[in-house]
């Protein structure tokens, strides 16, 4: 056996344990930015499933049911971002489903058929309690607009104001540079579409 020595008994010197602070301070440093640009760039993303599984959740209503259907959007009180919910409705003679009518389904109740039918559609809601805050991430509507109408057909209803797109990026300026902007795009078609902001325009991933 070879004995141990005093200086190795001793542990670090104070050089080696300052060399040591050092080096970690210099992989913060330049680690966190980057760190937060990451986790910037993931909540972004489901961020964005959040909001695409909604307007394609809304279409299928309208193409199952043979319906007409909406998407409506309201202020979370914990994160501060837009929970959704998908609405159903049977048009009649007398009424089209409007923005008033009392034809839309429910959380509780389903839509009124349009016989005699027991067809069963209550409304669908999707909290975002689990998104990011909106001081850390970003999601911004187009326009003043919180809520989108489909046809039977699974067309956008040109006639009534719509939310067409949400544009995801840095709530508050932190990890700007690490972090890639995206959107969440609707088609008057009903394609869902998510794309790139920030690219050139012949960029396959820029926005429509």
């Amino acid at each position: 056996m070879h004995p141990v020595t005093a200086a190795r008994e001793q542990g670090f010197t104070a050089l080696e344990a300052m060399v040591v602070v050092a080096i970690l301070g210099i992989l913060l440093a330049v680690g966190i930015p980057s760190m937060r640009g990451w986790l910037g760039a993931t909540s972004a993303t489901g961020a964005s499933q959040f909001y695409a599984e909604g307007f394609r959740l809304a279409r299928a209503q309208a193409l199952a049911n043979n319906s007409r259907s909406r998407l409506v959007f309201t202020e979370n009180d914990q994160s501060g971002q837009l929970d959704w919910q998908v609405d159903v409705c049977f048009p009649v003679a007398d009424d089209r489903c409007g923005a008033d009518s009392e034809r839309w389904s429910t959380v509780d109740e389903p839509a009124v058929g349009p016989s005699e039918g027991d067809v069963a559609t209550p409304s669908v809601f999707r909290s975002a309690a689990s998104l990011p805050r909106a001081s850390a991430l970003g999601v911004t509507p187009d326009g003043d607009a919180r809520s989108v109408y489909f046809t039977e057909l699974g067309w956008v209803d040109g006639a009534k104001p719509a939310l067409m797109r949400f544009d995801l990026g840095p709530g508050s300026g932190d990890a700007e540079d690490g972090f890639t902007p995206s959107a969440v795009v609707l088609t008057l078609a009903g394609a869902v579409v998510t794309c790139r902001p920030d690219v050139d325009d012949h960029d396959a991933r820029r926005c429509p």
